[in-house]
């Protein structure tokens, strides 16, 4: 067969490129077709709403340095030193450590429960809030191992746990005493007590205090 001409071949072929481009045949509109078959019309982004920062939450009342009752620096004249620990957290259960150390000369007994009140900022007691001797009333909290005599040597600590609901009023100061009826002194956990008023703070007895 003779060679012909590439005029219609040519022509042709441009004709061809003219439909497909005109009906949007080309690569990208068939890419287009095969990830939207039924042609819906692409939803057109709208522009990023920049949501404003939420205002910071309440600071927490500064601890007021004229709270009476507040525990010496060294060894009180009780030879009892009291002393809180930084807590800890799970599913709106809260759990603060309680020791008392006895820094005196001679042994001291203990044989059940320390005595307890939340202090707001001020120094007053959280209206409200009431402690109570053993765990049940705090739901989720551990089993309270009951009382038990107990004499502290000098220089033996034994230890009690506080367990409370989270709240959102910050408790600053605990009035503490190793017994109801006891001379009680005044300590500032590291961190406060989110109890709230109308709250339930429940308290373990005192065990010897593990190695840690």
């Amino acid at each position: 067969m003779s060679a012909t001409s590439p005029g219609p071949f040519r022509s042709a072929a441009l004709f061809c490129l003219l439909v497909l481009t005109a009906n949007g045949c080309g690569l990208s509109a068939e890419l287009d077709r095969e990830a939207n078959p039924g042609r819906t019309p692409t939803p057109t982004p709208s522009p990023a709403v920049v949501k404003p920062s939420p205002p910071p939450p309440d600071a927490t009342p500064a601890p007021s340095p004229s709270v009476p009752g507040r525990q010496v620096k060294g060894c009180p004249k009780s030879g009892l030193r009291f002393a809180a620990d930084r807590g800890d957290a799970a599913m709106g259960l809260r759990a603060m450590g309680l020791d008392v150390t006895n820094c005196g000369d001679r042994p001291y007994t203990l044989n059940g429960y320390p005595a307890v009140t939340v202090l707001d900022g001020s120094g007053d007691p959280f209206p409200g809030v009431r402690t109570v001797e053993g765990t049940d009333q705090v739901p989720m909290a551990p089993e309270d191992p009951g009382p038990r005599p107990l004499t502290l040597a000098p220089g033996r600590s034994a230890h009690a746990a506080l367990y409370w609901r989270m709240h959102n009023t910050p408790g600053v100061y605990l009035r503490v005493a190793p017994r109801q009826g006891d001379t009680t002194v005044t300590v500032q956990p590291p961190y406060p007590l989110d109890i709230g008023p109308e709250n339930v703070l429940g308290t373990t007895a005192w065990q010897p205090s593990q190695a840690r």
